[in-house]
C-alpha cells in the first residue's frame, strides 16, 4: 500500500494511489504501538477509498504535531486526549504557549473520531526479577519518552505501584521513542512502565530478547482514590480485559501476565485522530465515512485490532475519555458521518 522513504530520524509513507481527490498531511508515532497503527490504517483506508491521499510522518513527537494541527501547519495527527487537554491550559510541555494563546488554539481543535491505541502496563525481565511491584525503591526503571502523554502516565503507574515519585524514589529513565526497545532490552534499566497494546509489538521484541512478565495494577490500588484519580485523569479511561484473552494474545511468545483476578486492569491512554476545526465539512464527511466502512481493516489487520476500542458504533464521550476534565468537539463532518450510520453523538461532543 505504500512505498517507504527516510526523511531524518521520521518515515514518510506515500499512498500509491493516484485518484485520491486530495493530499493531507498527517503525523503519527513510532512504529510498534497503537497510535501508529491506528494512523496508517486510517490512510490505507482512505486511499482505497479513493477520498485522500494521507503523507504521514512517523515517529512524530505528538506533542508537537497536536500544536501544529491547532496551527494549521499539519492536517491530521492522532493525539493523547491529554495533549488539547494541556495545550487549552498552557501548561506542562504547552507552558511557553500560554494560558490565553493556548485556549485559542486548543479551540481550533476537533476529532474524527477516538480510540485507546494503549493501556499501561508494568514489566522487567525474568533474569532479574523485581521482588515486589510495590516497592519500587531505588530501580532504574524506564518510564516514557523524555516528555509528552506518556512520560504522565508512566509516572503514575510508577506513583500508584510504589508510592513514589520520579526523582525522589526511583530513577526515572526517559529515551525517545524510537530508542526505547534498544534502551530496555540493552539492560540499561531495571524494569519499565509503558503504554502498551495487545499484543504489544514492543513487548514482544523485549521477550525476543528474553523472558518477561507483565503487570497490571492490582485491585486493591486501582481501586484506591489515587487509583481513581489517575483512571479518570485527564487522558486516560479504565481499560479491563479476560486475563485469558489477554495472556492468548501473547501465546508463542515468552512473556508471562501475573494479575490478582481473573482480568488484566489497568487505565488506557484516551486518544482522538484529530484535524483543524476549519477543515472542510463535505471532506471530513466522507474521510469519517470511509473510515467507518473499513471497521473489518481495522480489526483484522492486526492481532491488535479488536482491542483499540475504535469507535464504530455510539459515541457517549465519557467512554472515550472526553466529556469530563477533556473538553475536545468533534468535527461536525464527523458528527453527520456517525449519524449517517445510524449512530449516536453524545451532545457534550457538539460544537
Amino acid at each position: 500500500m505504500f512505498k517507504t522513504a527516510l526523511i531524518g530520524a521520521a518515515c514518510v509513507l506515500a499512498p500509491l494511489s493516484v485518484a485520491a481527490q486530495v493530499t493531507l498531511t498527517a503525523e503519527t508515532s513510532s512504529p510498534g504501538g497503537g497510535a501508529h497503527y491506528v494512523s496508517t490504517t486510517f490512510a490505507a483506508a482512505l486511499d482505497s477509498a479513493g477520498v485522500a491521499n494521507l503523507q504521514m510522518t512517523e515517529g512524530a513527537t505528538l506533542t508537537n504535531s497536536v500544536q501544529a494541527v491547532a496551527e494549521g501547519r499539519l492536517d491530521v495527527t492522532t493525539a493523547p486526549l491529554i495533549l488539547p487537554f494541556l495545550l487549552s491550559r498552557g501548561i506542562g510541555p504547552y507552558s511557553g504557549v500560554g494560558k490565553e494563546q493556548g485556549a485559542e488554539l486548543a479551540a481550533e481543535i476537533r476529532a474524527l473520531y477516538f480510540h485507546a491505541a494503549a493501556h499501561q502496563t508494568f514489566g522487567y525481565y525474568d533474569s532479574k526479577p523485581v521482588a515486589d511491584i510495590r516497592k519500587l525503591d531505588g530501580l532504574r526503571i524506564w518510564n516514557g519518552p523524555p516528555r509528552g502523554a506518556a512520560l504522565t502516565s508512566g509516572r503514575a503507574m510508577i506513583q500508584l505501584l510504589g508510592g513514589i515519585k520520579d526523582g525522589e524514589g526511583y530513577e526515572g529513565v526517559q529515551t525517545p521513542w524510537p530508542d526505547a526497545v534498544s534502551t530496555i532490552t540493552g539492560g540499561a534499566v531495571e524494569a519499565w512502565s509503558i503504554p502498551s497494546a495487545l499484543p504489544g509489538g514492543r513487548e514482544i521484541q523485549f521477550s525476543a530478547a528474553g523472558a518477561i512478565t507483565l503487570f497490571d495494577v492490582p485491585s486493591d490500588l486501582l481501586n484506591s482514590e489515587l487509583g481513581q484519580q489517575i483512571v479518570k485523569a485527564p487522558g486516560h479511561a479504565p481499560f479491563s480485559v479476560p486475563v485469558d484473552v489477554y495472556r492468548a494474545a501473547y501465546e508463542g511468545n515468552d512473556v508471562t501476565i501475573v494479575t490478582d483476578d481473573d482480568t488484566f486492569d489497568t487505565y488506557s491512554t484516551a486518544f482522538a485522530e484529530i484535524v483543524r476545526a476549519s477543515m472542510d465539512e463535505d471532506l471530513v464527511f466522507d474521510i469519517v465515512t470511509a473510515m467507518l466502512d473499513a471497521q473489518s481493516r481495522f480489526e483484522e489487520g492486526a492481532p491488535m485490532g479488536p482491542y483499540l476500542n475504535l469507535t464504530f458504533g455510539d459515541i457517549d464521550g465519557v467512554s472515550q475519555g472526553a466529556c469530563g476534565a477533556v473538553k475536545i468537539k468533534m468535527h461536525p463532518g464527523a458528527i453527520r458521518a456517525y449519524e449517517a450510520k445510524g449512530h449516536t453523538v453524545a451532545d457534550c461532543l457538539r460544537p
